[in-house]
């Protein structure tokens, strides 16, 4: 009789001992989709009104609308973009602390002795969000309708122009480097923390030419204020379709594509990187937000992360090769 009486408290025993894991299990289970409870950083590692911001900050705000917590973005510029991704690289992973990468973030690598993170092991691709392609364009002052042009006037008055960029390795500054070399060009560049920085430079004639991301330049080139010569990539921008490529201009060589990516710290729980990637793709394909960032020369891309992070590691051994060739150093 005792032994039964044993038995069969265990048995309880066990029982309870089940539904006190179950709902323990259910407890920690529908604790994650209350993701975000608190407002997320979104590090944008440049200066406002440029390339990154531009795109940043509308995204950041229909991921506030979507997700009932406020995405707020801070600029933290300096140092091509590394000052803002070492704090993001040291953040906690968590999925409060958001980075939005250039795509100075795979040029920095080989441009950089060292740099306060590793692009690989400290971060997980979330999602490639637009491209949009480097621009060539002058100050109005300038009286060239065309790269040709431009070729001859630089030639013909050796030391008087230089190219504004924006900054050490950005896609502009390599742009404009492979065209000095290639054609032997007396063309200094010069660096501005930015693209907004670069597009005022070459709107005040400081720098009358520049090479720059065509978001921030956008604007001001369908407002006439700036003369447009090309673009990199393969087809013409549809924000500027009327601009010829570095292909139609006579120079398939010369590349220099940018592109603007979510980021965040290594080791985020995978059901909050799964949820990011999934309203990002959406709002990357909300046709309102499509609309506005065509017109400022994007491409909405909205890939997977395995994509975007397959693309990361292919570009830092493109654009290390480039750098090498080029003799680009950091002083």
């Amino acid at each position: 009789m005792v032994r039964q009486v044993s038995s069969i408290r265990f048995r309880q025993g066990l029982r309870a001992a089940a539904v006190a894991a179950l709902l323990a299990g259910t407890s920690v289970a529908t604790a994650q989709p209350n993701y975000p409870t608190r407002p997320v950083r979104v590090i944008v590692p440049f200066p406002p009104a440029g390339a990154v911001d531009v795109v940043a900050r509308p995204m950041a705000h229909k991921l506030s609308e979507r997700l009932g917590q406020q995405f707020y973005v801070e600029n933290v510029g300096g140092a091509g973009g590394n000052i803002g991704a070492g704090q993001a690289a040291k953040a906690a992973p968590d999925g409060y602390t958001i980075l939005m990468a250039f795509s100075s973030f795979v040029v920095n690598p080989t441009l950089y002795a060292k740099l306060p993170y590793d692009p690989i092991k400290d971060f997980e691709a979330i999602t490639l969000a637009v491209t949009t392609p480097t621009v060539l364009i002058v100050n109005p002052s300038v009286p060239a309708s065309s790269v040709t042009e431009l070729v001859t006037i630089i030639r013909a008055t050796a030391g008087k122009y230089s190219f504004a960029h924006a900054g050490l390795g950005t896609q502009g500054h390599l742009t404009g480097e492979q065209l000095r070399l290639k054609l032997g060009l007396d063309l200094v560049g010069v660096p501005f923390g930015g693209g907004g920085p670069t597009v005022v430079s070459v709107l005040g004639g400081h720098t009358p030419i520049g090479f720059v991301a065509l978001g921030p330049a956008a604007p001001n080139i369908k407002d006439g204020k700036l003369r447009a010569l090309a673009v990199t990539g393969k087809t013409r921008s549809t924000a500027l379709p009327e601009v010829p490529t570095m292909t139609e201009a006579g120079h398939p060589d010369i590349v220099g594509d940018n592109w603007i990516g979510v980021l965040i710290r290594a080791g985020t729980p995978a059901d909050i990187t799964a949820l990011l990637h999934k309203e990002l793709v959406g709002i990357l394909q909300e046709p309102e937000l499509k609309q506005l960032l065509v017109a400022q020369g994007y491409e909405t891309v909205g890939s997977t992360p395995k994509e975007f992070s397959a693309l990361i590691r292919s570009e830092i051994e493109m654009w290390g090769k480039i750098i090498l060739a080029a003799n680009i150093k950091t002083h």
